[in-house]
């Protein structure tokens, strides 16, 4: 590492809060797949900012919008209509087959915004008694960072210190149909949960598991809320992950890719009858909804369609998913994933996950480590055939220590 890196990493350890510990490599350029150090080494991404930039590092289209739209109008707040908002409402809304649609900027803000909106339909709509409202999450959980969201986090280095948390949430094991429908009470107003869990470590549900909670929901009248911001918008290999079990969400959250990576933009995506409650003044962001957040939204939206990202995801994760499976190692417990969200579990006896994508740095792959003993893998998903071999090349090297 040059002494320019080196000062860098120790300014940002002397100087900044210690909520992170990323892998000690410095990056000062992107463009596709691939992402540069400042000593001008090639990488190649394997995490995509957690699933933020789909559509790869710097896409030309959606950075020429960005220059666009900063040269006419940024920002007015919601105290004004703006040229940009109506189209995107009307296209994300054609494309996931919306009716309503709240923008806000961060995941966590969609996340919260949605939790009062299913509250207050659970008062004025169902009738659950003020103050009475439950929503249903699952353990290992994560939907973001705030502190009403870590309030019903079970990992306790997310809620450990945090306290004291509002009342109002129920766990269930993820995955566990019998547990969700014993759950269920007359207070039940919504099932907030992710297709995958990406941070607890690419966990995935039995098959027909989201079926029978979308019939549950319906039958007792409880709006399903699928946290979409990380499997969303062709992470794996369907626009929506709930296309894979041939379900609609009442309550769909994007977010990260909603603006591949140029700008933080969310949404939340629903009905009439969930979204129509919210009055003016009772939520709202400045910045939600902005001409220069949704313009390139719509951009982001428009490549990721047209440019065959969504089926190249279902074509390459196949692909990637097969070369794993095939890499003969002692350490690996697992691999297990969906599109281009994908994940290599080892045996704790392997010493942690962390070590072994400090080798993959080495190699040229940044990946990173979840939960101890997991490998997260998740590249742009314009990412070719060739790159996805050269990637299992690298793991396959470490992996199996050769």
């Amino acid at each position: 590492m040059t002494t320019e890196a080196a000062d860098l990493i120790r300014t940002e350890h002397a100087l900044g809060a210690h909520n992170y510990k990323p892998l000690d490599v410095v990056l000062s350029r992107g463009e596709g797949v691939h992402v540069w150090d400042t000593e001008g080494n090639r990488y190649l991404d394997c995490l995509s900012a957690y699933s933020a930039v789909n559509q790869g590092h710097c896409h030309p289209k959606i950075r020429e919008a960005l220059i666009e739209q900063s040269a006419k109008l940024t920002l007015t707040s919601r105290a004004f209509h703006n040229d940009q908002l109506a189209p995107f409402y009307e296209e994300i809304a054609a494309l996931t087959g919306s009716h309503k649609v709240l923008p806000m900027n961060s995941g966590a803000e969609a996340v919260e915004s949605a939790v009062k909106a299913v509250r207050k339909w659970g008062y004025e709509v169902k009738g659950v008694p003020e103050g009475k409202a439950e929503i249903i999450v699952c353990s290992n959980n994560f939907h973001g960072r705030t502190l009403g969201i870590v309030g019903f986090s079970t990992d306790p280095v997310a809620r450990t210190g945090f306290g004291p948390f509002a009342p109002g949430f129920r766990v269930v094991p993820h995955g566990d149909i019998a547990a969700f429908r014993d759950a269920v009470g007359p207070n039940t107003v919504g099932f907030l949960v992710e297709p995958i869990q990406g941070e607890a470590g690419v966990l995935m549900a039995p098959e027909g598991y989201f079926r029978e909670v979308r019939e549950i929901c319906t039958e007792m009248n409880i709006t399903l809320i699928l946290d979409e911001i990380q499997t969303g918008l062709g992470r794996t290999g369907r626009l929506l992950a709930e296309e894979h079990e041939g379900i609609e969400a009442d309550v769909t959250l994007v977010g990260k890719a909603l603006s591949g990576g140029f700008y933080p933009v969310s949404a939340v995506l629903s009905n009439s009858e969930v979204l129509g409650v919210l009055k003016p003044g009772e939520h709202g962001s400045t910045f939600g909804g902005n001409p220069l957040g949704v313009a390139v939204a719509r951009a982001a939206l428009k490549v990721l369609v047209e440019e065959g990202m969504i089926e190249n995801s279902e074509k390459m994760g196949a692909r990637f998913m097969e070369g794993l499976k095939g890499i003969r190692s002692n350490v690996v417990k697992e691999v297990r994933g969906r599109g281009l969200m994908l994940a290599v579990e080892l045996f704790p006896e392997a010493g942690g996950a962390r070590p072994y994508c400090e080798a993959l740095k080495e190699r040229g792959v940044l990946a990173k480590d979840t939960h101890d003993h997991t490998i997260r893998i998740a590249p742009p998903l314009v990412i070719t055939p060739e790159q996805v071999d050269w990637a299992l090349e690298q793991f396959d090297a470490v992996l199996t220590g050769s």
